[in-house]
């Protein structure tokens, strides 16, 4: 079982993207909380944003109202959509699925925003 993450890149402030991250694997996708976390140059890793398996959701404040979660059980999938992107968002976005017996992490995606 594995998380494979994708769409980071380099987006212009005031720009959006939308990341990708799906479970493959023989894993039961509905049994999973799952997540993005960041970690910025010199920061500590933080929590953006997390889905639970009915779609209740939670943001980080620096986020909310300019971000969406969502998840598509048929794909095994989450995506997260962020809008009105600003240079403070450029980290490292990590993918994580965690239930009570399992907590995995996918390979870091990159998103960089510049001018």
């Amino acid at each position: 079982v594995q998380l494979q993450a994708s769409g980071g890149g380099l987006v212009q402030p005031g720009g959006s993207l939308r990341l990708s991250c799906v479970l493959a694997g023989e894993a039961i996708f509905t049994m999973y909380e799952m997540g993005w976390y960041r970690q910025a140059l010199g920061k500590q890793r933080e929590l953006v944003a997390s889905i639970g398996s009915r779609g209740e959701t939670n943001y980080a404040e620096s986020v909310k109202g300019r971000s969406t979660i969502s998840r598509e059980n048929a794909k095994n999938t989450i995506y997260l959509e962020m809008n009105s992107l600003k240079p403070e968002d450029t980290a490292l976005y990590w993918c994580n699925a965690r239930n009570l017996n399992s907590n995995l992490w996918g390979r870091g995606t990159l998103v960089t925003v510049s001018s």
